[in-house]
């Protein structure tokens, strides 16, 4: 194993009802490699990591609680736990359990706690469910919200990225009504802002940042809509007087195919499906889910908890190794995104 400073991550397991244990087990107990990139501590539950490693006809002993990620040893073959909340050893796995949904929850917390403290160097997080999470008590959109409250932050995106490629969204987990309304200048100032800070921070300031039109053929010269020409193209015009190298707005069925290509490397995607479901269709394991505007790294996979296979072993960790690889390239540098993110304006 390497001597040099290794980043420590923190990965939290989600909803224990679905794959989460699985692939964060798969993860740590077949890829050795990954000790030479990091330093790994689990948030979670013991019971339910424990049950995965026997699912997989695996060493339970090899699951061992600690306290505290100092604690750490990072031995290859180990899962390394920090339990947190009460044990959710009778937690049916496939089945939506609001006790599930709010150790979910409850683990992100712990994450964004420890690093607050400085313990860990970035989180890393296995999918939960929001319907439990909502049932559990925990009332957010999702992970990205849950984690932008508990840093404090107003001014972030869900990024989805494969290689070089970054895909922030200007709106995500509303409903499409509302994300329309969510388009304002505001909020098309503040992410145009944050790509430029994070791909500054990345010594890219250079490329230029790609604005997918709101509306079909981007509003068509106002007839489909006049949203693109009244919002979207003013932003882009104050983001270029202010040195950001905005395009657009492109329609977005034209934009993603030259993307795929190679033509963009910094993409905004107005809603969720106009970013997700390309990105997903194209790139599908081989992506992961950043938060740029956070004081800490943030990776997630970039798939659900999948409850309909739970159990069954057939769950890949790919995507999660590709979130604790990009997590693990990003943390020690990650002071310069912040430094640069927390400048915009809404931080």
């Amino acid at each position: 194993m390497s001597t040099k400073k290794l980043p420590v991550l923190a990965v939290t397991v989600g909803d224990v009802a679905g794959i989460g244990p699985e692939i964060t087990a798969k993860m740590l107990l077949n890829h050795p490699r990954l000790r030479d990139m990091a330093r790994f501590v689990v948030i979670g539950d013991v019971a339910s990591l424990r049950k995965a490693v026997a699912n997989l006809n695996g060493d339970v002993s090899k699951v061992r609680e600690i306290s505290a990620p100092a604690e750490a040893s990072n031995e290859v073959g180990t899962i390394e736990v920090i339990q947190v909340g009460p044990s959710l050893e009778e937690v049916e796995l496939g089945k939506l359990d609001a006790r599930a949904g709010a150790g979910s929850a409850l683990f992100v917390m712990k994450a964004c706690d420890l690093a607050r403290k400085g313990e860990v160097d970035g989180i890393v997080t296995a999918p939960l469910n929001k319907a439990a999470m909502h049932l559990g008590g925990h009332k957010w959109p999702g992970h990205t919200e849950l984690l932008a409250h508990e840093f404090g932050v107003k001014n972030y995106s869900l990024v989805l990225s494969a290689g070089d490629l970054y895909v922030f969204h200007a709106t995500t987990h509303v409903s499409l009504r509302q994300a329309i309304d969510d388009v304002n200048p505001k909020r098309m100032d503040d992410i145009l802002q944050l790509v430029h800070a994070f791909s500054k921070a990345l010594n890219r300031q250079d490329e230029p940042i790609a604005v997918a039109g709101l509306n079909p053929h981007a509003g068509e010269n106002n007839i489909f809509g006049t949203e693109d020409s009244a919002i979207l193209t003013p932003a882009i015009e104050r983001a270029k007087a202010a040195g950001i190298n905005a395009v657009g707005p492109i329609p977005a069925d034209a934009l993603w195919p030259q993307a795929v290509r190679g033509k963009w490397k910094f993409l905004v995607a107005c809603y969720h499906d106009q970013g997700h479901a390309p990105f997903k269709a194209v790139y599908g394991d081989d992506g992961v889910n950043i938060t740029v505007g956070l004081p800490v790294v943030r990776v997630s996979v970039d798939h659900g908890t999948a409850f309909d296979i739970a159990g069954k072993n057939i769950a890949r960790e790919e995507s999660l190794i590709l979130a604790a690889e990009r997590a693990a390239s990003l943390s020690l540098g990650w002071a310069s995104v912040w430094e640069a993110a927390s400048k915009s304006e809404g931080v």
